[in-house]
């Protein structure tokens, strides 16, 4: 049941909503959760009970570490203050052992299902290596919706609860819901419990301006999705499935064209998810914002999935740095090392887990490891040419404030985004190595007028609702860039012009949209993740 589907849209949604308005706020509740519950077996069937396990698992071993918070509260009242600290530490290993074994039973559900049949390859690959007989046959297995989104959002929970965070919920529904919410379990944003936990709970008085906020996102949503990116997917899946027919400009337009592609798909998919959330009066946290005006790579990924930073932000690049072992290796770094260089080599660990991480996450297959490795490669040079080009700069008497440089920085960073995105679009390593190599193979622009373009999938219609469409996503992120907001500014004209926008909306979407009899429809890249 795609987000873009009328099936969702005219059927699902409508119908939600519908009974979410017509029963009393406390029951809202009960419509949210077996709406997701249908949600999610229509789309995957059986497989529900795999979310519904882990949302079990994890309600308990949170409810267990909150147990334990509260009978040390009870028993250290009176001791001695070595009693305490022992009965503490005794405690703390017991917390430590329920996290940890319930953050592994549900990393090992996302391991077998996503990372089998990679694991599977490499022991082939081994045996085959060795010559230690016949390898054995790789399974085919299905992995249920939303895996690796759900699975981040339930060790969250888990985590911040045994951090102290916030304590447990006694409500096996709050945890279920806030697992398998429907606009959230496709591609995210992935939420905290301190978030949403509440919000999808306690029910919410209608609202014309939810109702109207949320429509806006939606059809937003559905025009970057349906009029950019499934438009551009022709020409992107035509030239990267016969990258050998091509070079040049034409490879280079494939790469950038699936830049905006993914972009306009994904945080397309984020406007359906928070505008159907918008919708019941629950707010879901921000996943982009503005990313192609980042003037580094850190920042990019910063306003770019950024639910997915900041997870490996609080629970593997701070979880690794307060580590025992990333202690020690402090203390080694400072007992050898100049004070310049520990500066350098201190954060090499924790960012390569990380950015290894971000790879791994994306899927299984040795191209997102090493397009996690690439960004990981770009931060450590940006860390260890810092001082170096300050001085450079200086002594140029280079401004780097001014609106020149700052345009140089995102034209810069533009460009190695590019070379990621073709890197995590190819069909493997070795297909983006020749992609790239043949980039910068006959380059013609003659192409860009004698008709080549027109050969690639799309013919000129496409290409002028492509580019008209581009413009308006883009002028849309300027404003938003400089704070303008545009709902905002549309709710407070007359309902005659609100509403003449709001049909205009619609008609773009459903007169450009790339779907009917010529088109065939294409999957939320994300939802494969």
């Amino acid at each position: 049941m795609a987000y873009s589907s009328y099936v969702y849209l005219l059927l699902f949604l409508l119908g939600t909503f519908v009974i979410y308005a017509i029963l009393p706020k406390k029951l809202e509740w009960v419509v949210l959760l077996l709406s997701s519950i249908l949600f999610y077996f229509a789309t995957s069937g059986k497989l529900i009970l795999y979310i519904l396990i882990s949302a079990m698992t994890v309600f308990g071993g949170a409810l267990f570490i909150s147990r334990a918070d509260s009978r040390f509260a009870d028993l250290k009242g009176g001791l001695e203050r070595d009693e305490r600290k022992r009965l503490k530490k005794r405690f703390q290993r017991r917390k430590k052992l329920i996290c940890y074994t319930t953050v592994l039973l549900n990393f090992g559900l996302l391991i077998y299902f996503k990372y089998s049949g990679l694991l599977a390859e490499t022991a082939n690959g081994v045996l085959n290596g060795l010559s230690l007989g016949q390898p054995f046959q790789i399974k085919k297995i299905i992995m249920p919706l939303g895996i690796s989104f759900y699975t981040l959002q339930a060790a969250s929970y888990l985590i911040d609860v045994y951090r102290g965070k916030y304590k447990a919920s006694r409500n096996p529904v709050k945890v279920i819901l806030y697992l398998i919410f429907f606009p959230t379990i496709v591609e995210g944003p992935i939420s905290r419990f301190d978030e949403v936990g509440e919000q999808l709970y306690s029910g919410h008085k209608l609202s014309y301006k939810n109702v109207t906020f949320g429509l806006q996102l939606i059809f937003w949503g559905l025009f970057k999705k349906l009029v950019i990116a499934d438009r551009a997917d022709i020409l992107v899946k035509n030239v990267f499935s016969n990258y050998g027919q091509y070079s040049g400009i034409i490879i280079i337009l494939s790469v950038l064209l699936y830049t905006i592609q993914i972009y306009a798909e994904f945080s397309g998919c984020m406007d359906i998810a928070v505008g159907s959330a918008k919708m019941f009066g629950i707010d879901l946290p921000q996943n982009f914002r503005q990313p192609f005006f980042s003037t580094s790579v850190n920042e990019f990924w910063r306003r770019w999935h950024i639910t997915l930073g900041a997870w490996l932000r609080d629970y593997v690049f701070y979880g690794a740095s307060l580590s025992g072992w990333y202690k020690k290796f402090t203390a080694m770094i400072r007992k050898h090392f100049s004070e310049g260089a520990v500066k350098l080599i201190l954060p090499l660990p924790v960012l390569f887990l990380v950015w290894f991480g971000n790879g791994l996450w994306h899927g299984a297959d040795i191209k997102y490891i090493m397009y996690g490795m690439y960004y990981f490669f770009i931060t450590c040079m940006g860390m260890f040419f810092e001082a170096p080009f300050a001085i450079i700069n200086s002594k140029l008497r280079i401004d780097t404030k001014t609106r020149g440089y700052r345009i140089f920085q995102v034209i810069r960073t533009f460009i190695l985004v590019n070379i990621g995105m073709l890197m995590f679009r190819a069909d493997s390593l070795n297909t983006a190595w020749q992609m790239f190599l043949s980039s910068f193979k006959g380059v013609n622009l003659s192409v860009l007028t004698d008709g080549s373009l027109l050969g690639l999938g799309i013919d000129i219609c496409d290409w002028s609702i492509i580019i008209f469409s581009v413009i308006l996503m883009l002028t849309v992120d300027i404003l938003k860039e400089k704070d303008f907001s545009i709902r905002e500014t549309v709710s407070e004209y007359n309902i005659f012009i609100r509403w003449g926008v709001y049909i205009a909306a619609v008609v773009l979407v459903v007169v450009f949209g790339a779907y009917g009899a010529n088109y065939n429809p294409v999957a939320f890249i994300y939802a494969a993740f």
